[in-house]
């Protein structure tokens, strides 16, 4: 089980720690899911989804507050129930089900915690009774680009959400090079040339480019190492040359985290 995180703590270092843990999760989560469809009634796997869901319990229980009317108390509480043609609750659902709706909760969980400012939180406060969300791109400097910015990335989230991981990465990636653009071009090609930036317009520059001169700028830190390659070739698939590439469900997850990275780089009061 998971130790309570003391409270007093800043709130961005908990909802780091808060993402950490939940991330574990899910990957365990994951793996329990592949398992329990390749060997469904296996004892080994059943039995070793307890400890999974006594954890994601005490993760949720936390984020929470206790409350059980929360909704997220709520969505992991649902997440057990099997429904009958009606919508009425039935008997339990089989266990690769529940494993697979908790990782929904989970996934739910993640993206509200994103969404959280770097405000103060009120002592004793549940992370989710903090206030209103902020807008995520304020510190974008095209004013415009803003809501853009804003629509893509609930887009990204529901394509994930629908399982459709190819859209889910295409739009994360598209975001990340939009802000990261945007910093560069407001960093201006001067000083970017001290860090060894190519000549030309940044317009002209190849997503890889970009994302390297921004770090050797300092504009950002070295999360998009994680990057996996149908990431840093997701160009290719939005003009067709690689349109029938697979792009799998955990491709589509790192994306979403290293443009989560960045955003706090290039926001660092989050």
């Amino acid at each position: 089980m998971y130790p309570v995180i003391p409270m007093d703590e800043s709130l961005r270092s908990q909802l780091e720690t808060y993402l950490s843990r939940l991330d574990e999760l899910i990957r365990r989560g994951h793996h329990l899911r592949d398992t329990l469809t390749d060997h469904p009634s296996n004892p080994s796997s059943i039995a070793a989804t307890r400890p999974w869901q006594e954890d994601c319990g005490a993760m949720i229980n936390q984020l929470a507050g206790g409350s059980k009317s929360h909704w997220l108390a709520r969505s992991f509480s649902e997440a057990f129930l099997k429904r009958s043609p009606d919508g009425t609750a039935a008997e339990g659902a089989a266990p690769s089900e529940i494993v697979a709706r908790l990782l929904r909760v989970l996934e739910q969980a993640v993206a509200s915690l994103s969404q959280m400012n770097g405000g103060p939180q009120v002592p004793g406060a549940p992370p989710f009774a903090q206030a209103p969300a902020p807008r995520r791109f304020d510190f974008v400097h095209n004013a415009e680009l803003r809501p853009v910015l804003e629509q893509a990335y609930a887009d990204s989230r529901r394509a994930l959400d629908l399982g459709d991981y190819r859209q889910a990465l295409e739009i994360s990636c598209g975001v990340l090079e939009s802000i990261v653009t945007d910093a560069l071009e407001h960093r201006g090609l001067p000083a970017l040339a001290v860090a060894g930036a190519p000549a030309g317009r940044i317009a002209d520059w190849s997503f890889n480019t970009r994302l390297a001169v921004a770090e050797r700028a300092g504009l950002i830190g070295g999360g998009c190492a994680r990057l996996p390659a149908a990431a840093r070739m997701y160009r290719d698939h939005e003009e067709g040359g690689s349109s029938n590439a697979t792009v799998s469900e955990r491709d589509a997850r790192v994306a979403g985290q290293v443009l989560r990275v960045v955003m706090r780089d290039l926001d660092p009061g989050r």
